[in-house]
């Protein structure tokens, strides 16, 4: 198994240094899915919701939250994002909003922990908007499914 790279020979928790890492193009796809009641995901399938477009809103939102991971995250690099794609769809059974999050850089450090915030700020704001009517709505599942680029390469989740 390999040591946890977020801890020096001391046990310190510390900052990666990548200044020695190739620039490469680097990409992480990550899923996750929000489930309710089917009245709430009418609710949000009619656009009649007082606060505005839910999935317009939570795109919006996870693509921010992409971008601000490492304000988040203690001791993620701030990267300079060359893509944020965030997926919407819906499903009727079970009743949910389901996420897909790609995140691009050409950098020295992968996007992973980019494209696993995008995912939970997105569904985060699906409830926040939502919890008026559907206080019991459970994000799941969510978890990265590939990653590209970097000194490991290719990676992907099993099925």
């Amino acid at each position: 198994m390999n040591k946890l790279s977020h801890f020096n020979q001391q046990g310190d928790a510390h900052m990666v240094d990548v200044g020695a890492k190739s620039v490469t193009h680097r990409t992480a796809v990550s899923i996750g899915r929000i489930e309710m009641l089917a009245d709430t995901l009418e609710h949000i399938r009619s656009g009649n919701n007082k606060k505005g477009d839910v999935l317009g809103v939570a795109r919006i939102a996870g693509i921010m939250g992409a971008k601000r991971t490492a304000d988040l995250v203690p001791l993620c690099h701030p990267l300079a994002l060359t893509k944020v794609e965030i997926n919407l769809t819906t499903q009727d059974s079970p009743p949910a909003v389901l996420c897909e999050a790609t995140v691009e850089t050409k950098g020295q450090t992968g996007v992973e922990m980019e494209a696993l915030n995008a995912v939970q700020i997105t569904l985060l704001t699906v409830y926040d908007m939502c919890k008026a009517v559907d206080k019991g709505m459970r994000i799941e599942g969510v978890r990265l499914m590939e990653k590209r680029g970097g000194k490991s390469g290719e990676w992907r989740a099993e099925s």
